[in-house]
């Protein structure tokens, strides 16, 4: 039985389907961005630049802990919508579902009582500046008490994805959004709770996002439904999972790794570089943001329907999200790119920053529906049941290929645009590669599929 915000992926037209699925989790992921952004505002405007650069200072330490845990989420969705697809599996939806809520609040809650002994160790291993590494410390301590209810709101959400719901998800994230920025104006503003004050706002609001994902589960009307009695650990639909999410997680983790390397060649141009690099990179994020909702549609739809043995439908998901992806990222990378002054200076108002950070979007956003392309193509060989592949394709590209590149530079001779080209560059041969390796499945067959994740 379909629940009310269920998207029949299987049957009947597909264009208005995927945009009925995608435009919503954009509009979620565009908030996620808005609220981090206005965090940030908060604690630079009124609790000082050395709170700001603490904050700032832990984003990676953040990405690169919590992504592994977060990957297993792409699993997921692959599982539980190959199961939907299927149909009649419902004893095996509802112990997939109850064995990733077992692993979000048990791994949530080991990795927490880790991170207290690791954090310090990692930011000295950073070397963050004295001034900034107690403060730093603090804010990362608070913040991941919150990740047994951060894994929750992403595993619950995958769950939910996986049978088209991406309404709910973008009720949760504006309503734990709003209060996490009302809590730190509370907390920062009138409290002077510093970074103190932004940890417990954030943890307060992962723990509304958490919850309400679970009350939704508790509440649904078919077999995505979860009740506390049914939670199990059932270590086939975790392989299952962990299988397809790990290799995602490790993916994500080595795009953050090589982006250390280029940081390092970006900082040898000076605080000016780095700021208008820093401005660009967080409008980047919103285009990219916005192109990966049809990563998401692509891999869930193409996980349905192969678990349905629709494979005549597989193509048209697949150039449904190349074509929208295509003409969102060509209308919004010109868009920033012609605007790129005037964005540029929302961040920073010092001229020479602007220039900068424009000459980055020239380069790195202007053509960033390439990248766009390839990540639609990630996500349908996901949606097949295939992880391990993209994951080496984009170790090549992203890490080995850019390390390279870095490596063979000369920053003191040559301009910081070499730097940049070195993303356009290595997403070309990551799509081609990608490409090949789709058509590659497409000649095999779909039908020879059906046996990789055991369903």
């Amino acid at each position: 039985m379909k629940g009310k915000n269920a998207i029949d992926m299987t049957h009947g037209p597909l264009t208005g389907k995927i945009l009925r699925f995608s435009l919503p989790l954009m509009a979620a992921n565009l908030a996620q961005l808005l609220f981090n952004a206005a965090d940030v505002v908060v604690v630079g405007r009124f609790a000082g630049h050395t709170s700001l650069a603490a904050v700032s200072s832990t984003s990676c330490v953040i990405f690169l802990f919590v992504n592994l845990l977060i990957g297993i989420s792409v699993g997921v969705n692959v599982v539980i919508a190959r199961y939907l697809g299927l149909g009649g599996r419902e004893r095996e939806i509802s112990r997939a579902l109850h064995t990733a809520v077992t692993v979000a609040i048990a791994g949530g809650l080991i990795f927490a009582a880790g991170s207290l002994l690791a954090v310090r160790p990692m930011l000295v291993m950073m070397s963050t500046p004295e001034d900034v590494l107690h403060l730093a410390e603090i804010y990362l301590k608070i913040y991941f008490l919150g990740t047994p209810f951060t894994m929750l709101y992403n595993y619950g959400t995958a769950a939910l994805r996986a049978k088209g719901d991406t309404k709910n998800p973008l009720l949760f994230m504006l309503v734990s959004g709003t209060i996490n920025i009302a809590l730190n104006l509370i907390f920062v503003i009138s409290l002077k709770m510093d970074v103190v004050g932004v940890g417990i706002a954030t943890v307060i609001s992962q723990i509304v996002s958490g919850m309400m994902t679970l009350v939704c589960l508790m509440h649904s009307d078919d077999a995505v439904r979860f009740e506390w009695k049914k939670l199990c650990m059932d270590w086939g639909s975790f392989w299952a999972m962990a299988r397809i999410g790990i290799p995602s997680g490790v993916q994500a983790c080595l795009f953050s790794l090589s982006n250390v390397v280029i940081q390092g060649a970006i900082n040898s141009y000076g605080s000016v570089v780095i700021a208008g690099v820093g401005a660009a990179e967080s409008i980047e994020g919103f285009l990219y943001t916005s192109m990966n909702s049809f990563h998401q549609a692509c891999q869930t739809f193409v996980s349905q329907n192969l678990g349905a043995k629709a494979y005549n439908r597989v193509d048209k998901i697949v150039r449904t999200c190349l074509v929208c992806t295509l003409v969102l990222g060509i209308v919004q990378s010109v868009a920033v790119c012609i605007f790129s002054h005037p964005l540029i200076g929302i961040y920073n108002t010092d001229l020479n920053v602007i220039e900068a950070g424009a000459l980055r979007l020239w380069i790195v956003a202007l053509p960033y529906a390439v990248f766009g392309l390839a990540d639609v193509l990630v996500g349908a060989i996901r949606g097949c049941g295939i992880p391990i592949v993209p994951m080496i394709i984009n170790l090549l590209g992203t890490c080995v290929l850019r390390l390279i590149w870095v490596g063979l530079m000369d920053t003191s001779r040559t301009g910081v645009e070499i730097v940049y080209l070195s993303y356009p560059v290595t997403w070309i041969v990551i799509l081609v590669a990608i490409g090949l390796f789709w058509m590659h499945l497409r000649r095999k067959g779909f039908d020879a599929l059906k046996s990789i994740d055991g369903t």
